[in-house]
């Protein structure tokens, strides 16, 4: 039985899951906590739902990032912010 399957998940909730499990912020935590997914379940979602070849550059990247591990993280609340991002103000993009 595949996870889609077994979690009765439709392709939106697939497609979502593949979209956090590849950003880099996003903790394996909170998809766990949306969709009930653990993060082993994850790697075999995105085992079967993608090529080999997007497998295996996403295990690589995801192998021992603290960022998907909240217990991990070095900040605790909000969103990471690096000290040479500055703030956007008076955006004239922002004000079309």
């Amino acid at each position: 039985m595949s996870v889609k399957e077994q979690y009765n998940l439709d392709d939106q909730d697939v497609d979502r899951i593949i979209e956090m499990a590849w950003e880099d912020r996003t903790p394996f935590d909170a998809i766990a906590f949306q969709f009930s997914l653990p993060e082993k379940e994850v790697i075999a979602l995105m085992r079967q739902e993608m090529k080999k070849s997007s497998f295996k550059m996403w295990r690589a990247r995801v192998q021992g990032r603290s960022t998907k591990h909240a217990k991990k993280r070095t900040f605790s609340e909000g969103r990471h912010k690096c000290s040479r991002q500055k703030q956007i103000t008076h955006n004239k993009i922002a004000k079309r």
